[in-house]
């Protein structure tokens, strides 16, 4: 039976996501007795945590994908769940304390203008956060495009993603008009038991590194598969994957 699109995002970006989630929303420092918007929810890692620590009656979630819209609405149906582009949100200007967006502002199709509406939405002084995976050095798929760049120097990785290098998510905030701009770095560590648990995500078809699993011949997806596994660890083993944060007033 294949995985819906929400259950392969969990078992590929999840296993980081999720833990993530914890750090960001404590750098981010968030209003308790205020309404939290989480911006591109996904299936729900960062939701799911803004629920626990402000109650689901005072979260609400966004996401472009409908699929991903029903998942969250499944699984945290005290949260209001609204299908959305971060470009675009459906709300009045000023509602909304904080405003977060865990591993999103790297795929929106225009980041700055995601980070405005965020800002708009948000009240006078209130919180505006954003966290996006180092690609550059440290990132959860950073093993994966080393070794794939290894086997194909012309491969190009997600080093070039918004946000995604030292500095850049800040300029960004800047660029789409927030103020009092403070960012860094978190990372958690995760834990695979075996070879397998660490590879068999990315050939789920899941994010850019999925796609290029996909379209690889059978030999050389074995070369790859067998050029990681030489480069990682003997199991079981941590895979430590660093994220940049930045957070402002809107």
């Amino acid at each position: 039976m294949s995985l819906s699109d929400a259950d392969a995002y969990d078992r590929f970006m999840g296993r980081y996501s999720r833990p993530l989630a914890v750090p960001f929303a404590d750098f981010a420092g968030l209003p308790l007795d205020g309404r939290i918007l989480d911006v591109g929810c996904g299936p729900g890692a960062l939701t799911a945590e803004l629920a626990r620590r402000v109650g689901p009656g005072r979260v609400t979630a966004v996401d472009p994908s409908e699929e991903f819209v029903a998942t969250l609405r499944g699984r945290h149906p005290a949260v209001e769940v609204v299908r959305a582009p971060a470009e675009d949100l459906p709300f009045e200007g000023g509602c909304f304390d904080a405003t977060l967006a865990q591993l999103v502002v790297n795929v929106m199709d225009d980041p700055v203008a995601g980070l405005r509406e965020m800002a708009r939405v948000t009240r006078d002084g209130g919180v505006v956060a954003a966290c996006v995976w180092d690609f550059t050095d440290g990132g959860p798929i950073g093993p994966f495009w080393d070794a794939a760049q290894a086997l194909d120097p012309e491969l190009e990785t997600g080093s070039a993603c918004p946000g995604s290098r030292a500095g850049h998510l800040a300029d960004l905030f800047r660029a789409a008009g927030i103020g009092d701009i403070v960012d860094s770095a978190v990372a958690v560590d995760v834990e695979h038991a075996t070879f397998e648990d660490w590879w068999e995500p990315f050939t789920l078809g899941v994010a850019p590194s999925g796609a290029h699993v996909a379209g690889l011949e059978p030999d050389r997806r074995t070369a790859l598969r067998e050029l990681c596994r030489e480069r990682l660890p003997e199991p079981p083993f941590v895979v430590s994957a660093k994220a940049w944060v930045a957070r402002g007033a809107a």
